[in-house]
C-alpha cells in the first residue's frame, strides 16, 4: 500500500513539474555563445565517433571545414530556433544522410502544437524550377489564385530559392527529389524558418493571360475568430477520427472495372494503423479470393519504418529469395561516453553488443542481414502485374523494397526517383541526441546499410521504370497523374 502511494506521489510530482517546465518555456530565450559552442562541440564529437557514414559523400577534409565554418557562424546569442535553422540544419545537410536531421526541443513541440505562427501565405507545389499555387491562406486575397505560377519571392527567383532551401534539408546522397515533396507539403513552414518573417512579401507571378506581374502579399496570421472556426471544422466523431487515422497509414480497395487492387501503404512501422502484418495477410488473401490480376502499390508517401515489415511485404511480391543488404555495420559497439545525451542509449548499447561483431576492417558488422536469405511466401503470394508508384517521399525501408522488386518481369516502378538512396542508407537503430543547453535534438543512425545486389554509389535514389512527372494542368485540376497513368496502362494491356 505504501509503495503504491509513493508511486502515485512520484507520478503527480513528475507530471506537475513537466507542466511547470512547459508553462515556463520561453521560445525567445537566447543562449550565450559559450552554451551554443558547448552544444555544438558535443554534437561534433558524437557524430565524428559514432556516425557510420559521416564521410560517405563528403570527404573528411570537407566535413572538417564545414564543422569549423558553422562553429564560427555561432553568434553572441541565439534562440533555439535560430541555432537550429542557421547552424544545425545546414551542417547536417552536408553529411548527405537523410536520417541525420535536427529536431526542435520537446518544449518547443509542446509550445507550438496549438499555435499558428505568422508566415508566408502561399502553399506551393514545387518541382524542378516550377512553383504553382495550390492554396492561399489569405482567403480574401482576390489576386493570387490556385494554379498560378510564382516566379520569384522578395526578389529571389524560383531556381535560386529552391537551391538555397535545399541546403537546409537532409538528403540521402544527392537524391534531392524528397526536398520537392517537403517544400510542396509545407512551403510556408520552410520559408519562415529559412528566410524569416516579413510584414509583406513581394511576389512575382504569371496571371491567367500569361503576363508577368508583381503584387505585395501580407503576412498570414490566423485571427482568434478564424482559429475558433478552424477548430470547430476539425471536430469529427471518435469513430471517424479512428478510421481516418488508420487509413492515413494504409488502405486497400478494389477497382473491379479493371480487375485491379490499389494498396496504399504510407509506412512500414509495425504499429502503423495497427497490426500491419495482419493487414498484409488480409489484403493478399482478398486479392487472391477475388482473382485480381493487377496490383497498384502506392509507396509515394512511405517514409520507411521497420525493416521486418519491408521483409514481410517483399515475401508476398518477390519471386526469388532475397537478402536485406550486402553489408550492415556500425562505427562503434557502444554509445559511451555520450550515453546520457542519447535517448535509450542503454537499449542501443545492448543491441550493438549482441547483434554486431568486429571484423578485420575495424567496423562492427551485423552479419545476419548479410548472410540470411528470405524466401517468398507460398500462401497468398501475388503473381500478377505489380505497379509500384514511387516519388521523392519514398524513403528508407520503402527504398529497400523498391530495390528488392526492381527488374522482376511482372513489376514496373512508376513515377519519380525515390528520396531514399539506391546504393544504401543509414538506419536500423536511430536514437536521438539531446543537446544539454538548447535541448535541440539530432537523429543519429547507428548502422550503414548497403543494398542487396547494390548498384554503383552515385548518390541517387531508385529510378522508376516509367517516369511520370507533375504537369501544370494536373496540378491545376487536382489530377493524380501517376495513378491515372497507371490505370490507363492497365486498361491498354487488357485491351490487347
Amino acid at each position: 500500500m505504501a509503495r503504491t502511494l509513493l508511486f502515485v506521489i512520484v507520478i503527480v510530482v513528475f507530471t506537475s513539474s513537466c507542466n511547470i517546465i512547459s508553462k515556463s518555456y520561453n521560445p525567445d530565450r537566447r543562449y550565450t555563445k559559450k552554451q551554443l559552442q558547448q552544444d555544438y562541440t558535443l554534437l561534433r564529437n558524437i557524430l565524428e565517433k559514432k556516425h557510420p557514414s559521416l564521410y560517405w559523400y563528403t570527404s573528411k577534409d570537407s566535413m572538417d571545414y564545414y564543422f569549423d565554418t558553422y562553429y564560427q557562424n555561432i553568434e553572441d546569442s541565439m534562440t533555439e530556433q535560430q541555432f537550429g535553422w542557421k547552424i544545425l540544419a545546414p551542417l547536417t545537410n552536408k553529411i548527405h544522410c537523410g536520417h541525420t536531421s535536427f529536431i526542435m526541443s520537446k518544449h518547443w513541440d509542446r509550445f507550438i502544437i496549438k499555435r499558428t505562427i505568422p508566415s508566408f501565405p502561399l502553399y506551393l507545389k514545387v518541382w524542378n524550377d516550377t512553383m504553382v499555387v495550390i492554396r492561399n491562406l489569405n482567403a480574401k486575397d482576390s489576386i493570387i489564385k490556385k494554379g498560378m505560377l510564382i516566379t520569384s519571392i522578395n526578389g529571389i527567383t524560383n531556381k535560386e530559392m529552391i537551391q538555397e532551401m535545399f541546403a537546409y534539408l537532409p538528403v540521402d546522397g544527392y537524391a534531392e527529389n524528397v526536398n520537392y515533396i517537403r517544400l510542396s507539403n509545407n512551403f510556408p513552414y520552410f520559408h519562415r524558418n529559412i528566410y524569416g518573417i516579413y510584414k509583406n512579401y513581394q511576389v512575382d507571378y504569371i496571371d491567367s493571360a500569361g503576363s508577368e506581374k508583381t503584387t505585395l502579399l501580407p503576412l498570414y496570421n490566423l485571427s482568434p475568430e478564424d482559429s475558433a472556426l478552424k477548430a470547430k471544422q476539425l471536430k469529427i466523431s471518435h469513430k471517424e477520427a479512428k478510421k481516418q487515422y488508420i487509413n492515413s497509414f494504409r488502405s486497400m480497395s478494389i477497382d473491379s472495372s479493371i480487375n485491379t487492387a490499389v494498396l496504399t501503404l504510407n509506412t512500414f512501422t509495425k504499429g502503423g494503423g495497427k497490426h500491419l502484418s495482419r493487414f498484409f495477410k488480409r489484403s493478399f488473401r482478398k486479392i487472391k479470393d477475388n482473382k485480381i490480376n493487377n496490383l497498384i502499390l502506392d509507396l509515394r508517401s512511405n517514409g520507411g519504418g521497420d525493416v521486418d515489415m519491408f521483409i514481410l511485404l517483399t515475401k508476398y511480391l518477390r519471386n526469388t529469395p532475397f537478402k536485406v543488404g550486402d553489408s550492415t555495420y556500425a562505427a562503434s559497439q557502444s554509445l559511451r561516453p555520450y550515453g546520457k545525451y542519447i535517448k535509450h542509449s542503454w537499449v542501443n548499447d545492448v543491441g550493438l553488443l549482441f547483434l554486431t561483431k568486429r571484423y578485420a576492417d575495424g567496423k562492427y558488422h551485423y552479419g545476419f542481414y548479410k548472410r540470411h536469405f528470405y524466401q517468398p511466401k507460398a500462401k497468398y503470394h501475388f503473381n500478377g502485374n505489380l505497379y509500384v508508384l514511387i516519388g521523392g517521399a519514398t524513403f528508407s525501408a520503402s527504398t529497400l523494397f523498391c530495390n528488392a522488386v526492381k527488374g522482376q518481369s511482372n513489376v514496373k516502378l512508376i513515377g519519380e526517383e525515390t528520396g531514399g538512396g539506391w546504393y544504401g542508407n543509414n538506419g536500423i537503430m536511430i536514437p536521438e541526441i539531446t543537446l544539454p543547453h538548447t535541448r535541440l535534438r539530432v537523429r543519429l543512425p547507428l548502422f550503414r546499410m548497403v543494398q542487396y545486389n547494390h548498384v554503383v554509389k552515385d548518390g541517387r535514389g531508385v529510378a522508376p521504370d516509367i517516369i511520370v512527372m507533375p504537369t501544370l494542368e494536373s496540378v491545376r485540376k487536382g489530377i493524380d497523374r501517376k495513378m491515372e497513368y497507371t490505370k490507363e496502362l492497365i486498361r491498354q494491356a487488357a485491351a490487347k
